[in-house]
């Protein structure tokens, strides 16, 4: 039997000239030249530029929602960082650690120094121990040359609301280190003490969503690296636009709609990818996000949620009440108190899962939580009883 894999990129050649790559559709790929964000690369730049006369630069913290370009931006500064570095022959190391991969100071600390060239286990050692292992790496005499590192903490909000500000606080104060953090949260710094964020003293960059036209330019540059010449339908990339601006300027959401818009194409041997392709590209990415947001959901929400379906199957008005009594049977005897019913409605609501609307009863009667479900009962159900 020949090789299936084989067959089927014979297959693909002949069937579909959908894509050229794939690649440049990831929200992770580097292009040569990132657009809309050259004002805050500059800005990174300037704070960075110190390092290059052996001086540590500036700590540096980046907001903004998911999808502006903080993660792309901070990554493209740091490759121009480390060209310009070899061409001056200064001795400049830039490491990007995601906090959702490493989520305690210990885990970053022991990441870096293995990455560094120094052996530390994941666990084992004590604290003191790790770090005096990292800060000993910055000894003129272990390289024979001054090295200065520049740590990139992408979701910093993560392991400070796991861990504490102890990572901070670490690196703040060895020697040669620098910090960028990166952070969807313009309040994070309520999770750092006092001493800490003295010792941080960073510079702050916003990054603002993108616009429509600053998404259809973007994905102009990605779609010519990506598809093969003209099987984008000319409103393909202004719908994709339009549809992630709504999303708060969302670049990935942007990039994602295009991708799956294209990989449907592609499956059903299609010639052009379309915007009726775009519109159900959409429908299968909420249907994908809805069902990671019910499965990470804690124990307590997804009992009074299979509550609110329950009532819901029924025919049901969803007051807060009713929903109490019906999460009760649910939970059998592992419920929690009314008032925490509360704070469980209003995060399902901030999720998108639930809405609620407060109505009047009437003279005397008072006011009224309704519930109602904002997602699909069928995929619900299937869901949750999946778990």
């Amino acid at each position: 039997m020949s090789n299936i894999f084989e067959n089927l990129e014979s297959e693909e050649n002949l069937t579909t000239s959908i894509f050229k790559d794939k690649t440049p559709l990831d929200h992770r790929f580097l292009p040569d030249k990132l657009l809309h964000r050259e004002e805050q690369i500059t800005q990174i730049a300037k704070y960075w530029v110190d390092v290059l006369s052996n001086v540590t630069p500036s700590n540096v913290t980046l907001y903004g929602k998911t999808g502006t370009g903080k993660t792309a931006a901070s990554n493209f500064a740091a490759d121009q960082l480390r060209d310009i570095a070899r061409k001056k022959n200064v001795f400049v190391k830039v490491e990007y650690i995601r906090c959702t991969d490493y989520t305690t100071e210990y885990q970053v600390i022991a990441e870096l120094c293995n990455r560094l060239g120094r052996d530390v286990p994941n666990r084992g050692w004590t604290k003191g121990e790790v770090v005096n292992t990292f800060r000993d790496i910055f000894r003129p005499s272990v390289y024979g040359r001054k090295l200065q590192l520049i740590v990139i903490l992408d979701e910093i909000d993560i392991l400070l609301d796991k861990d504490g500000d102890g990572i901070l606080y670490t690196l703040t104060r060895t020697e040669n280190v620098s910090v960028l953090c990166i952070s969807n949260y313009l309040d994070f710094k309520n999770l750092i003490k006092s001493r800490v964020t003295s010792s941080l003293n960073d510079k702050e960059i916003v990054f603002p969503p993108y616009g429509a036209n600053q998404l259809a330019d973007i994905l102009s540059e990605r779609a010519k690296l990506s598809f093969a010449d003209d099987v984008l339908e000319s409103d393909v990339i202004p719908l994709c636009s339009a549809m992630a601006a709504k999303e708060e300027g969302d670049a990935r959401y942007a990039l994602d709609l295009l991708k799956n818009a294209g990989e449907l194409a592609f499956d059903e041997d299609s010639k052009t990818v379309t915007s009726d392709h775009v519109r159900r590209a959409k429908d299968k990415i909420e249907h994908n996000k809805v069902i990671e947001i019910i499965s990470t959901l804690p124990l307590q929400q997804q009992r009074l949620l299979e509550a609110i379906l329950n009532l819901t199957k029924q025919d049901e008005e969803i007051s807060s009440g009713k929903l109490y009594d019906a999460y009760k049977d649910v939970s059998k005897k592992d419920a929690v108190t009314y008032r925490r019913i509360f704070d469980f409605i209003n995060e399902l609501e901030l999720l998108g899962i639930i809405s609620t609307n407060t109505i009047s009863r009437g003279r005397g009667k008072g006011r009224t939580n309704i519930i109602k479900l904002q997602c699909d009962e069928t995929l619900l159900e299937t869901t949750l009883y999946a778990i």
